[in-house]
């Protein structure tokens, strides 16, 4: 008998509450596409680097989804309140009728078993179709091999999908018991015949309180953006976010305070067709939700920043990988290394030996030949003056600096080259050469931060002393340019000179940059797993050479811009469906509770369409007032983002990246939307 009345409901009910299922569908969905990928990139034929990156995001993405299952659980419960509070009447008349409340838990039970058994079963289902194509996606990320590709279901992802999702039931099974239990026959029957109390709040107060939040939401602005390098890594931090979040909680109350007050000020707005009807309910909402659009502001706030940034920065490496590895490989090793320097060594004396002579000698000595394994080979040497430090190149501006990067110190020796090896590397790189006077000099940089204050000084006309010349720039900026490959923009200056000025006895690196003489991708990786093994050979004896490949950076850096895609996609996508969720189901059991003063609208003479278009205007503001503000936050979150990863220059993609997560936010939060407006539609339709 309980499960007929259960499913009679169901069938009944299904189509006001889709936006309930079709939330736990993707939910299941989206958990099973992201710890699918565990074994479907195990079939990619990847190298042995790009294997423990991929092992390590799957690894990471099983962490993430823990957090994830009990923001989805958290979800799925509040989705349940709403339930039963949409059926409160229907649960007073079984009571009235003589049913027991452990009966009407059982329905319950059924309802919600059921429902839990179909959305995990077509969620499941998308789910296994859908992570097919994420296979191809990262397979296409990391250039691997798919040859040994064959459809697969993920027994893993499904269990761990199954055991997550039944605590969760389980959670709600004991919530609803609960809620039931606490039920009176009273509150059942007339709870559809309670209206929120409308208190108006002191217009003044709301004033007070919303400039005060303000000015302290502008100074945590403030903080992570212009002084984000002045503050403590920890506490400071800490603060700011406290400040953040109250700020935004007492914006939202003052001004569900204020709008109405100001609105019924503005009678020519206020009496337009339905607007006075739709600010009353609007404010009703707003003055009981202020915690409640606090928490989705800041979620929405962290959907903007990590979908933003998780695409920037994935763009952004792309981009530096095309740009920054010109070339193969990339040797360096420290020169004229003194014994102090080498005191914590127990070889000092043979690594003393090898700073003196260059990469070449050390390689040919150690059984590698070079001119046979390497091709458009370039050698060349950097120089540092003791006597020219970054306080004498920075002048009063290096105090700033200090504070600014820790890694930055007054008495640190600027790097030098002579302008013929500059140029030989230029062209290596194809990038720009430079011609001098024989008192000139040119500044080359990539580091954007460190560009503009170079830049700052060198407008102001400073000299630079350099070997005992006395030289000026030849630019009033720096240049763009770079001599180590990399995944990012880490050149902080480079001052290149004549040939004449520099001291030859003063060379502080010596650096071999070369192709590998190779017919095609297998010989090279022979070569450079040759070189690698050499080096780490040597290490443990006699050598101070360190290695870059353009193999190595490529690898691991679109490895950690997958990986950081990925959990930006994954937590981004579950806040953003959860905070549209949690407006939706709000909104849809106000517009239940609102019917009977849509029929008295009705009744009193207004038209359909203007009915809908108060409808829509309602669940429009109501959408839209945490976004704005999670909107204006996120353009300091996304400025504050873009200063901690600036070696990655992730600004330059950030036009593109703002219109991808605006295109995510369209399609989930305004579908949301859109189905919460037309199913509350229907149900004003009664």
């Amino acid at each position: 008998m309980l499960f007929k009345i259960a499913i009679k409901n169901l069938g009944k009910s299904i189509r006001d509450y889709a936006i309930y299922f079709f939330t736990l569908v993707i939910g299941v969905t989206i958990f099973y596409i992201f710890n699918a990928l565990e074994s479907q990139t195990v079939m990619l034929n990847v190298n042995d680097t790009t294997h423990e990156i991929i092992e390590l995001m799957n690894t990471t993405l099983s962490g993430v989804s823990v957090f994830v299952a009990v923001v989805l659980g958290a979800l799925i419960v509040y989705a349940s309140r709403f339930l039963i509070k949409r059926r409160n009447k229907e649960f007073g008349i079984y009571l009235t009728l003589g049913m027991s409340k452990r009966k009407m838990s059982g329905i319950l039970l059924i309802e919600t078993v059921v429902v839990g058994i179909l959305s995990l079963l077509v969620g499941l289902i998308i789910g296994v179709v859908i992570s097919q194509f994420m296979s191809v996606l990262v397979a296409d990320i990391f250039e691997a091999d798919m040859s040994r590709y064959t459809f697969t279901f993920s027994k893993e992802s499904f269990v761990k999908t199954c055991i997550y999702f039944g605590i969760m039931y389980v959670v709600v099974i004991l919530f609803n018991t609960i809620s039931i239990g606490k039920c009176k026959l009273i509150d059942l029957l007339y709870a559809s015949k309670k209206s929120e109390k409308l208190k108006l709040k002191n217009p003044i107060l709301c004033s007070i309180i919303f400039i005060i939040s303000a000015v302290v939401l502008g100074y945590a602005y403030y903080q992570v953006t212009v002084n984000l390098y002045d503050m403590d890594a920890s506490s400071d931090m800490i603060k700011v976010i406290v400040m953040g979040s109250v700020s935004t909680f007492f914006i939202f109350w003052s001004v569900s305070g204020m709008l109405l007050t100001i609105f019924t000020r503005i009678k020519s707005v206020y009496y337009r067709k339905l607007n006075s009807f739709v600010l009353r309910q609007f404010s009703s909402k707003a003055n009981t939700m202020v915690f409640a659009m606090t928490i989705i502001c800041l979620m929405l706030f962290l959907t903007i920043c990590m979908l933003g940034t998780a695409f920037s920065l994935s763009q952004s490496m792309n981009k530096n990988i095309r740009e920054m590895t010109p070339c193969d490989v990339n040797l360096e090793k420290k020169c004229n290394m003194t014994e102090d320097e080498l005191e914590d060594y127990e070889n000092r004396e043979a690594l003393l030996a090898d700073s003196k002579v260059s990469i070449r000698e050390t390689l040919q000595q150690n059984g590698f030949d070079v001119d046979d394994k390497l091709t458009d080979i370039v050698e060349v040497n950097t120089y540092e003056d003791d006597n020219f430090t970054m306080g004498d190149s920075m002048g009063d501006i290096i105090n700033d600096m200090e504070n600014y990067y820790t890694f930055i110190f007054a008495e640190q020796k600027e790097m030098i080259m002579k302008l013929s090896d500059y140029n030989k590397v230029a062209k290596a790189y194809g990038k720009e050469t430079f011609t001098l006077k024989d008192d000139e000099y040119v500044l080359v940089a990539d580091f954007a931060s460190m560009v503009e204050v170079r830049n700052q000084v060198l407008k102001n006309g400073r000299n630079a002393s350099i070997f005992g010349h006395e030289l000026q720039s030849k630019y009033g900026e720096c240049q763009d340019g770079f001599i180590s490959i990399s995944s990012n923009h880490i050149n902080i200056g480079i001052f290149v000179v004549p040939d004449a000025v520099v001291d030859e006895g003063a060379v502080s690196t010596n650096m071999l940059i070369a192709n590998y003489r190779a017919d095609n991708e297998e010989d090279g990786d022979a070569i450079e797993k040759e070189l690698q093994s050499m080096l780490k050979r040597m290490w443990t004896v006699d050598t101070l050479i360190s290695m870059e490949s353009r193999r190595y950076v490529t690898e691991s850096t679109v490895g950690l811009g997958a990986m950081i895609t990925f959990i930006g996609l994954y937590v981004g996508i579950v806040f953003l469906m959860a905070s549209a969720a949690v407006l939706a189901l709000k909104e849809l059991s106000e517009s239940a509770d609102n019917v009977e003063r849509f029929m008295i609208l009705r009744k009193l003479g207004t038209d359909e369409r203007m009915i809908n278009g108060a409808l829509f205007k309602q669940i429009g503001i109501f959408f839209l007032f945490p976004m704005l503000l999670a909107v204006i936050h996120s353009v300091f979150g996304l400025k504050m983002a873009n200063l901690v990863l600036e070696t990655f220059d992730t600004g330059s993609e950030l036009g593109s990246s703002i219109v991808m997560t605006s295109l995510v936010i369209v399609l989930i939060y305004g579908g949301y939307f859109l189905v919460t407006y037309f199913t509350s539609r229907r149900m004003i339709k009664g």
